[in-house]
């Protein structure tokens, strides 16, 4: 039989270690966590997205944005990491990263403003420079590196984060979408909040240094 000493032990356990390491959502991308470089459908940058671990099992966002018009922009996670700007949509038109898919959404039920992938729309100066920090316990790192992995989209407007009334306190019509026929928020603004244009995308991607 053959027999393994202390060392070889300690090996194997360090091995085990780095092994739980690699497969916990928290920790995929280690100590350094992830990055999404923001790019316009020209392929100039125009910032970039950090993501980190935090120790409380958060997830610490933090942005870096410039070359927008000021104001409001609306600003999610994506389900898919590929960022075309010559993509077309599935009626054949151009639509600038399109290939990013719809918001990270694991709970399907869930509208816009619930999405797992929404954050806090982004405040832009009028020198066309953003900033913004945030924590989120919606999702883990790990959750963001799956098989076909997520990006970052950048909205050229504003999101209302579907907060349309269907009705005042009388019961007159607020909001009446010509899409649905319905009172209240159509299905387009459930699903984007009616942020507009994807106007930068970025794969989202490990921290190489």
């Amino acid at each position: 039989m053959r027999k393994f000493g202390q060392g070889s032990i300690a090996v194997g356990a360090l091995v085990a270690i780095v092994a739980v390491a690699l497969f916990s959502g928290g920790a995929v991308a280690g100590s350094r966590g992830l990055i999404a470089p923001i790019e316009d459908e020209n392929g100039d940058a125009i910032g970039s997205v950090r993501f980190r671990r935090t120790d409380d099992g958060e997830v610490k966002v933090r942005v870096n944005a410039r070359g927008l018009a000021p104001g409001f922009h609306g600003f999610h996670v994506h389900t898919t990491g590929v960022c075309d700007p010559d993509a077309v949509d599935t009626t054949g038109n151009a639509f600038p990263f399109f290939t990013a898919g719809g918001h990270y959404n694991p709970v399907t039920a869930n509208t816009h403003g619930a999405h797992a992938g929404d954050m806090s729309p982004l405040l832009v100066t009028q020198d066309g420079r953003a900033f913004l920090r945030l924590k989120t316990d919606r999702f883990a790192l790990g959750d963001l590196m799956d098989d076909d992995g997520s990006a970052v989209i950048l909205h050229a407007s504003s999101d209302n984060l579907a907060h349309i009334p269907a009705t005042t306190s009388t019961g007159g019509e607020r909001y009446h979408s010509h899409v649905d026929n319905v009172l209240g928020a159509d299905t387009a603004t459930k699903a984007t909040g009616d942020a507009g244009a994807r106007f930068g995308c970025g794969v989202i991607e490990r921290v190489r240094s």
